[in-house]
């Protein structure tokens, strides 16, 4: 994982992890984001996704992004407070693919109030490794 221009405050091991899997930081995310596991799927990788937004984790954010469509700087929001992810569809993007689609619906909330992120995400698995192209047509 690239270095950030800031320390990020990760949760810890044993917490419950951002991205709501029921799983524990430690055995979902937390691997993912600290650069000790790749993802498997197309699906954990936008939970690690969510979850590096959740934490504000840029530099993961842009480590995880395809070179392709990867911007050449992030600025997160940090008045933004993203609450919940609900995973509603997957095309493919298991571990044997190359390809994959996850419809999701990320909730958050801002200094406007509570709002919603319905999207169609495309990933790509090259060299082993995951990464988020964009948002679906």
């Amino acid at each position: 994982m690239p270095d950030s221009s800031h320390a990020v405050a990760l949760p810890s091991p044993g917490d419950r992890c951002p991205c709501r899997s029921g799983e524990v930081f430690g055995a979902c995310c937390g691997p993912l984001l600290d650069g000790r596991a790749a993802a498997p799927t197309a699906v954990q990788l936008m939970r690690s996704r969510f979850t590096a937004y959740a934490v504000g984790a840029d530099a993961y954010l842009l480590e995880s992004w395809h070179p392709s469509t990867r911007p050449a700087s992030l600025e997160l929001d940090p008045g933004t407070t993203w609450r919940s992810l609900e995973i509603v569809a997957t095309e493919a993007g298991g571990p044997f693919d190359t390809t994959g689609v996850v419809e999701f619906i990320a909730r958050y909330r801002d200094a406007d109030g509570a709002g919603r992120l319905h999207e169609r995400s495309r990933f790509v698995r090259e060299a082993g490794r995951w990464r988020y192209v964009d948002a679906a047509g």
